[in-house]
C-alpha cells in the first residue's frame, strides 16, 4: 500500500509540469528551492534504491506546486471512456491553459517573497543609524518644516551604489557552510577558530537561514569530498576566511565612513542656512556648553563648607612622553597642543570641551577669540598662546601649575565630552625642575582622579616595557576595581615591529598583564613621530596600520577595540552615561550647601545686602572717586591759608638762622640790604622752588587723606579701609608734580623778593605783625631749649620736688657766668673769642667747676640767641610808627626798620607762591590725581588677588560662597532639564 500510494505520489509530482511543453529541468536536489526541495522528499519516493538520491530527475516546482492528490487515470484500453476524452479534446486544452497560468502565477508570487526575503535580510545587517540621532543638536530637527528635504535626497547615493558595495553573499555562504563543517568534525580546530576570531559566536547567531538548510546536504557529501579538502591545509582555509571577514568589514567601515563624511557636509549646510531668519532667533546652548559652564565655575570655587566637585570629567593621566597630548588631539582632530622632543610640554591642566559645530574651531573661556582650526597659521597662534598661558600659570621657582587653562573646541562629527588634560607622571626629576615637582604632579593627578565619577583615561605606550610603567599603579590605587578607567595602549605600530613576542600586547589589551581592571581596552597609532603630521594623515596611516596589521588578522586584537575613533565613541558614551547617572545627585548637594550658607547669612548679617567681592570693590570705587572730586570743591582762600602756612613752617628755619640773623649782625643798613639780597637769591635758586612744590604735594595728599577720612564718618563701611589706603598710598606713588612749573615759579618768587617798595600803613603793619609773631614764637623756642639745659629752677624743685643732673648743674653755672657776660656787653658779637671763652672757664673753675669749651659756645649760642631775640622784639616795638619814616628812606632819623622790609619781602613771597600753587593745583594736578585713582582702581579691578587680599572678612567669603553656589546650582538645573529633553 505504501509503495502504492509513493508511486501515485511520484506521477502526481510528473505531471504538475505537462510534457508538451518541451522543457524539462534536470537539476541537482541541492540547487532547488528549500520549499520545493521539502516537497519532493514528501512525496517521491526511490524506486531504485541502489541509485544515489541526489541524481533522481526532477522537475522545477514553485512555491504554488503543492496541488491536492488526484486519482491515477485509466488506461486508454478503457472504451468507454478514451472516447469520452477524445470528444472533449477542447476541455482538456483549456484546463492545460488554465493550469500553466496558475504556475506562472505561483512563479511571479515565489520569486516576490524570495526577493523581499533577501532584501529584508540585506537592511538587517545594515547598522542602526537611529544611534547616531544625539549627534545631531536639537534645534536641527526644529527647522525639519523649514528645509527642503527633497533637495537633500538627491545629495544621498543611489541604491545602485551601494548595492555594488555588498559582498558576496554565496561566497561567505560557502566558507561558512565548510567551516561549520569542519566545527562539527574537529574540536580541536573548531577550538582554535573560537579562540583567535570569534567566528563560531557569529556562526550560531548570524547565518542565513537559506545557508542553514543547506547543512544537511554539505554534512552528507563530506565524506565524498573528503580527500579533496585534505589537500589544502586547514590552517589556510581558516586564514583565509579571516581575511574575506576583514575585507567585509573594512568594506562596510568605508562606507559608513563616506556616509558620516556626507553627512556632516549636510550638517554644514543646514547649520549654516540662513533661511526665514533662522539666525535672527537665540540658538540655544548645547548640552555640552550647559554642562563645561558648571565646570568652569566649580573650577574658581573654594568654598569652607568642604562642597566638592564631583561632577563627571575624562581626567588623561600617564607617563611622561605617553602620547597623552597626542590622543587628545586625534579626539579632537586637530594638533592644538605644544610639542616638545621629550620635555615635558604640558604644565598645568587644560580642560578642553569638545562638542559639535558647522565650523572646526577653538577658543578659550576669557577670551572672544576664534582660532580656525583648518588654518596652520591658527593652530600655530593657539600651541603658542596655550604655551603662553601654561608659563604664566607655572610661578617662579616652580615647574608646574594647577591653575586650570580652559579651552573648547568645536567642529563637525566630534564626541562631545570634557577632557582635562594633565602634566605626565615623572620617576625622576632632571636639572631646572624644582624639587617638589613629581609630588605636585602625582598630589594633582589624585586630585583629579579621587572624583568619584571622574572616567579615568589612562595613557600606556606601548613601544616601552610594561613594567617601567608609573600611572598603571597610581591609576590601581584610585580605581582599583576598575569600574571607570578606559585603558589606551598608544605607539602600537613600534610595539608590533620591536617586540618579540606579540602576545604581550595581547595580553595587555585583555588585561592579564597589568593589575588594574579597566572598563574597556583600545590599541591607538597617533603617527609616525613627527609634529608636522596632520590628523588626515595619521588616520590614514592609523586604518592602513591595522588593515595589514597580524595583531588585527590573527585575532589577538578585536576590531572594536582599536583607532581612536572607536575609543573616542567608547569615551563620549560613558562620560554621557556617567553624567547621566550622577548629575541629579551633585545638584542636590549643592542645594543643601546653599541652604547652610543662606541660614549663616541670615543669623549674622540681616540688614546688609549679599554683596560679593566684586560688587564691594564697585561700591567702594564709586565712594573713593566721590572722595577725589571733593578736592575740586576746595575754596582758593583754604587751599592759600594752607599753602603759605606750610611753606613758612617749611623755610623759616632757614630765614632766621642764615639769611635774618647774619644780616643783622652787620653795622650799618646798605651792608644789611646787601647781605640780604645776596642770600635771597641764592636761596630762590637753589632752594625755595623745590620747597615749594614738596610744600604743595604734601598739602595735596593731606587734603586728599583728610577728604576720606571725613567721608568715613558717614555711615562708612569698615570693610573698605584696606583697600581706600591702598588706593591712596598708589595713586601718590605714581603722581608726579609737574616740572615745568618749577623754573616758572622760581621768576616768581625771584620778582617777588626783589621789591621793597611797602606802598601803604596797612601791609606795614602785616609786616610788623608777621616778624613780631616769628620772633615771639623763636624766643619761646630758644627759652625751652635753654630750660632743658639747666633743668628746673628753684620754683619747681620745691614745688614739684625735682632736682638737676650733674650735666644741668654745670651748663647752669656756665649760663650764670655767660648772662654776666651779656650785661656787661650788651652789643656783643654772636660769638666769642677764645681768650673770652679761657675767661668764662677759668672762672667756673675757681667755683669748683670743670667746664669744656664746647659746652661754653654751645651754651652762649642759645643765650646770645636769646638776647638777639629780645632786642629784636623791642626794635619791633619802637618800628611801629616808623612807616613815616619809610616813606622819607629814614633820613634825619635814628630809627632804621630795614629788618620790617625784609619780612615784609618774604610774606609778600609767601603770599604769592601760595597763590601760584594754588592755581596749578586746582587746575591740573588735582584732576590729574582724579586721572591716577582711577587708573589705580581699574588696575585693582582687574587684578583678582590684589581685590583678594585687600577686600576680606567672613562677610565677604560667605557672599561669595553664596553667588557660586546659587549660579552653580542654577546652571545644574537647567542643564539636567535640557538632559531630560533630550532623552
Amino acid at each position: 500500500m505504501w509503495r502504492v500510494g509513493s508511486k501515485a505520489a511520484c506521477e502526481a509530482c510528473r505531471n504538475l509540469v505537462s510534457t508538451n511543453m518541451g522543457v524539462r529541468f534536470r537539476i541537482p536536489l541541492q540547487k532547488l528551492h528549500p520549499l520545493s526541495r521539502a516537497i519532493h522528499h514528501r512525496y517521491s519516493g526511490n524506486s531504485n534504491p541502489h541509485r544515489p538520491p541526489h541524481r533522481t530527475a526532477a522537475r522545477y516546482f514553485t512555491s504554488m506546486s503543492r496541488l491536492p492528490m488526484r486519482p491515477l487515470k485509466p488506461s486508454r484500453s478503457g472504451g468507454h471512456n478514451y472516447q469520452q476524452q477524445r470528444n472533449f479534446w477542447v476541455a482538456r486544452l483549456a484546463a492545460r491553459l488554465l493550469k500553466l497560468r496558475y504556475i506562472l502565477l505561483g512563479t511571479a508570487v515565489g520569486g516576490g517573497y524570495t526577493a523581499k526575503k533577501t532584501y529584508e535580510e540585506w537592511r538587517d545587517m545594515l547598522p542602526d543609524f537611529s544611534e547616531y540621532n544625539w549627534v545631531i543638536p536639537d534645534f536641527v530637527w526644529e527647522l525639519s518644516e523649514q528645509i527642503d528635504l527633497d533637495k537633500l535626497a538627491k545629495a544621498l547615493p543611489e541604491m545602485e551604489e551601494i548595492a555594488k558595495l555588498l559582498p558576496d553573499f554565496e561566497k561567505i555562504g560557502e566558507n561558512f557552510t565548510f567551516l561549520k563543517s569542519l566545527l562539527s568534525s574537529s574540536v580541536s580546530l573548531g577550538s582554535e577558530v573560537k579562540g583567535a576570531s570569534g567566528l563560531h559566536l557569529l556562526l550560531e547567531t548570524s547565518v542565513d537561514p537559506a545557508l542553514k538548510a543547506t547543512d544537511s546536504t554539505a554534512a552528507g557529501s563530506h565524506d565524498a569530498g573528503d580527500k579533496q579538502y585534505k589537500k589544502s591545509s586547514d590552517k589556510e582555509k581558516v586564514d583565509q576566511l579571516q581575511e574575506e571577514l576583514l575585507r567585509t568589514q573594512l568594506k562596510y567601515q568605508r562606507m559608513l565612513e563616506r556616509l558620516e563624511k556626507e553627512n556632516k557636509e549636510l550638517r554644514k549646510v543646514v547649520l549654516q542656512k540662513d533661511d526665514k531668519g533662522i539666525h535672527q532667533r537665540k540658538v540655544k546652548k548645547s548640552l555640552i556648553d550647559l554642562y563645561s559652564e558648571v565646570l568652569d565655575i566649580l573650577s574658581d570655587y573654594d568654598s569652607n563648607y568642604n562642597t566638592q566637585d564631583h561632577l563627571p570629567r575624562v581626567v588623561v593621566v600617564g607617563d611622561q612622553s605617553a602620547g597623552k597630548t597626542s590622543v587628545l588631539e586625534m579626539i579632537a582632530q586637530a594638533r592644538i597642543f605644544p610639542r616638545g622632543s621629550g620635555e615635558m610640554m604640558t604644565r598645568s591642566p587644560v580642560k578642553v570641551t569638545l562638542s559639535e559645530g558647522p565650523h572646526h574651531v577653538a577658543m578659550f573661556k576669557d577670551s572672544g577669540r576664534e582660532f580656525d582650526l583648518t588654518k596652520e597659521e591658527d593652530l600655530a597662534a593657539l600651541r603658542h598662546e596655550i604655551e603662553l598661558r601654561m608659563r604664566k600659570n607655572v610661578k617662579e621657582g616652580q615647574t608646574v601649575s594647577s591653575e586650570t587653562i580652559s579651552l573648547s573646541v568645536k567642529g563637525p562629527g566630534i564626541q562631545r565630552m570634557v577632557l582635562v588634560d594633565l602634566p605626565g607622571v615623572i620617576s625622576t626629576m632632571t636639572t631646572g625642575m624644582a624639587t617638589d615637582t613629581k609630588e605636585t604632579i602625582f598630589s594633582m593627578s589624585k586630585a583629579y582622579m579621587q572624583n568619584p565619577n571622574a572616567i579615568i583615561l589612562c595613557i600606556q605606550d606601548g613601544s616601552v616595557d610594561a613594567e617601567r610603567s608609573i600611572v598603571t599603579d597610581l591609576v590601581s590605587q584610585m580605581d582599583p576595581q576598575g569600574r571607570r578607567t578606559i585603558f589606551v595602549l598608544t605607539k602600537v605600530d613600534l610595539a608590533e615591529k620591536n617586540l618579540a613576542s606579540p602576545s604581550r600586547i595581547q595580553q595587555i589589551i585583555e588585561g592579564k598583564l597589568f593589575p588594574m581592571k579597566a572598563l574597556g581596552y583600545f590599541a591607538v597609532v597617533t603617527g609616525r613621530g613627527s609634529s608636522s603630521e596632520s590628523i588626515d594623515s595619521i588616520k590614514e596611516y592609523e586604518e592602513d596600520f591595522f588593515q595589514s596589521s597580524r595583531l588585527v588578522r590573527d585575532g589577538m586584537l578585536k576590531a572594536h577595540q582599536v583607532t581612536t575613533k572607536n575609543l573616542s565613541l567608547a569615551v563620549s558614551d560613558c562620560f554621557w552615561k556617567m553624567v547621566s547617572e550622577s548629575v541629579e545627585q551633585q545638584a542636590d548637594v549643592f542645594k543643601a550647601s546653599r541652604f547652610n550658607l543662606e541660614t549663616e547669612w541670615k543669623n549674622n548679617y540681616p540688614r546688609l545686602r549679599e554683596l560679593d567681592r566684586n560688587e564691594l570693590f564697585e561700591k567702594a570705587k564709586n565712594e573713593i572717586l566721590d572722595e577725589v572730586i571733593s578736592l575740586s570743591q576746595v575754596t582758593p582762600q583754604h587751599w592759600e591759608a594752607i599753602l603759605q602756612k606750610k611753606l613758612w613752617e617749611r623755610v623759616s628755619t632757614h630765614v632766621i638762622e642764615n639769611i635774618y640773623l647774619p644780616a643783622a649782625q652787620t653795622m650799618d643798613s646798605g651792608t644789611f640790604n646787601t647781605t640780604v639780597d645776596i642770600k635771597l637769591k641764592q636761596w630762590t635758586d637753589k632752594q625755595l622752588p623745590h620747597k615749594a612744590l614738596e610744600v604743595a604735594w604734601e598739602t595735596l595728599q593731606e587734603e586728599f587723606a583728610r577728604f576720606i577720612a571725613e567721608y568715613k564718618g558717614k555711615d562708612q563701611d569698615d570693610i573698605f579701609d584696606k583697600l581706600k589706603e591702598a588706593v591712596k598710598d598708589e595713586s601718590i606713588k605714581r603722581h608726579k608734580w609737574n616740572e615745568r612749573a618749577l623754573d616758572s615759579l622760581r621768576v616768581i618768587q625771584h620778582n617777588a623778593l626783589e621789591d621793597r617798595s611797602i606802598t601803604d600803613k596797612p601791609q606795614w603793619d602785616a609786616a610788623i605783625q608777621f616778624m613780631e609773631e616769628t620772633l615771639q614764637s623763636r624766643l619761646k623756642d630758644t627759652e625751652s631749649v635753654i630750660r632743658d639745659m639747666v633743668g628746673p629752677d628753684w620754683k619747681e624743685r620745691w614745688l614739684n620736688w625735682k632736682n638737676r643732673t650733674p650735666d644741668q648743674h654745670i651748663r647752669n653755672e656756665t649760663k650764670n657766668e655767660l648772662d654776666r657776660l651779656l650785661k656787661l656787653h650788651d652789643d656783643h658779637t654772636a660769638y666769642l673769642a677764645n681768650d673770652e671763652v679761657t675767661t668764662v672757664r677759668k672762672n667756673l673753675e675757681g667755683r669748683g667747676v670743670e667746664v669744656d669749651p664746647a659746652l661754653i659756645k654751645d651754651t652762649w649760642h642759645q643765650l646770645y640767641r636769646r638776647h638777639f631775640l629780645q632786642k629784636a622784639l623791642s626794635h619791633c616795638n619802637l618800628c611801629k610808627r616808623g612807616f613815616y619814616y619809610y616813606q622819607r628812606h629814614f633820613v634825619d632819623s635814628e630809627l632804621e626798620c630795614n629788618d620790617v622790609v625784609l619780612f615784609w619781602r618774604i610774606q609778600r613771597m609767601l603770599v604769592i607762591t601760595a597763590n601760584t600753587l594754588r592755581q596749578q593745583l586746582t587746575n591740573t594736578e588735582v584732576r590729574r590725581l582724579e586721572k591716577n585713582v582711577k587708573e589705580v582702581l581699574d588696575d585693582f579691578g582687574e587684578d583678582v588677588e590684589k581685590k583678594t587680599q585687600l577686600i576680606t572678612g567672613r562677610r565677604v567669603q560667605l557672599a561669595e560662597d553664596l553667588k557660586k553656589v546659587r549660579e552653580i546650582q542654577e546652571k545644574l538645573e537647567a542643564f539636567i532639564e535640557a538632559l531630560h529633553k533630550d532623552k
